[in-house]
C-alpha cells in the first residue's frame, strides 16, 4: 500500500518544487522504493524538472477535465498518462499550463474535492511505495483535492517573516479538510528551507520552532545556488557532494522514519 504524501504551501518560492523532486528521487535512488510522482502545478516546473517534453499523451489536465466533465477517469487511462524520469528513478504524471482553466470547471463538478483521489486510485498507486503530489501556490480547488487524496502533508516554510504569516491560513485549510473530508490526514512535517546565516532567518527559524514544536522536522534545507543547478541539469542532489544533497538525504531519512 503506497503513502500518498502532499507538499504544500501556497506561498511560492518555497522550495516546493526541489523538495518533491529531490525527495522522490532519494527514496528511489537510495531506499529502493518505487515512486510516483504528481504535478498539479500549471506552472510545470516539477514537469520540466524531470525532463517532460509534450508528447500527444494525457497529462494532469485531461485528467483532471475528464473527471470534471463526469466521465470516469480508468486506472488504464491513468497509466497512459505516466511517463518515467531516467534522471530521478521515478514515474510521474506532468502537468501543463491548461490546468489552470480545471479550477473554472471544478466549480461545477460533482464531488468536485475527490477528482484527485479517484484519479489516484488504489489500482494506480497500490504498485508505487511512495506517491509525492508538487502542489501550486494557492488554496484553491486543486490544492483541496490534493489534500483530499493524501495521507499526510509535509509544508516547506520560508524562513522569512511573510511565509510564517501565510502558514496560518494553510493549516486552517488542513484542518478544515481533516474534519470534513480527509479523517486520516496527518502533518507529516513542517520543514524551514532557504535557511541561511541572516538575523532574519535565524530568528524566522526559531519562530517556526517555538510555535510549532515537534510538528518542525530536524532536517532543514539550506539556502544555495545547488538547487537551482540541480533543476537546470535535473541531477538529482542526493547523488551529490554538496551541502544540499547532505540536508535531502536527511530529510528522506526523516520522512522514512515518520512514515
Amino acid at each position: 500500500m503506497s503513502t500518498i504524501i502532499a507538499i504544500s504551501n501556497q506561498k511560492g518560492g518555497v522550495s516546493k518544487t526541489t523538495t518533491a523532486y529531490n525527495l522522490g528521487a532519494c527514496l528511489a535512488m537510495n531506499h529502493g522504493k518505487k515512486v510516483l510522482l504528481i504535478d498539479i502545478d500549471p506552472q510545470a516546473n516539477l514537469s520540466e524538472y524531470l525532463g517532460f517534453e509534450p508528447d500527444g499523451q494525457p497529462t494532469m489536465t485531461q485528467l483532471i477535465m475528464t473527471a470534471c466533465l463526469g466521465n470516469v477517469v480508468t486506472a488504464d487511462m491513468v497509466r497512459t498518462a505516466i511517463r518515467h524520469s531516467e534522471s530521478a528513478c521515478a514515474d510521474y504524471i506532468p502537468a501543463d499550463i491548461n490546468l489552470a482553466s480545471s479550477e473554472t470547471l471544478m466549480s461545477t463538478a460533482i464531488s468536485r474535492e475527490t477528482i484527485l483521489k479517484r484519479i489516484l486510485s488504489d489500482k494506480v498507486t497500490n504498485s508505487y511505495d511512495f506517491v509525492i503530489i508538487d502542489c501550486l501556490p494557492s488554496l484553491g480547488s486543486l490544492l483541496i483535492n490534493a489534500l483530499t487524496a493524501a495521507d499526510k502533508v509535509l509544508i516547506p516554510v520560508q524562513t522569512q517573516k511573510f511565509s510564517l504569516d501565510g502558514l496560518q491560513a494553510l493549516e486552517a485549510l488542513i484542518q478544515q479538510i481533516k474534519s470534513a473530508i480527509n479523517p486520516d490526514l496527518e502533518h507529516l512535517g513542517i520543514l524551514p528551507t532557504m535557511v541561511d546565516r541572516t538575523k532574519v532567518s535565524q530568528s524566522a527559524l526559531r519562530t517556526i520552532s517555538d510555535r510549532y514544536g515537534e510538528s518542525v522536522l530536524n532536517t532543514y534545507i539550506s539556502k544555495s545556488v545547488e538547487a537551482a543547478k540541480s533543476a537546470e541539469s535535473r541531477i538529482p542532489l542526493c547523488i551529490t557532494d554538496c551541502k544540499l544533497g547532505t540536508e535531502y538525504r536527511n530529510l528522506t531519512e526523516e520522512v522514512l522514519q515518520r512514515c
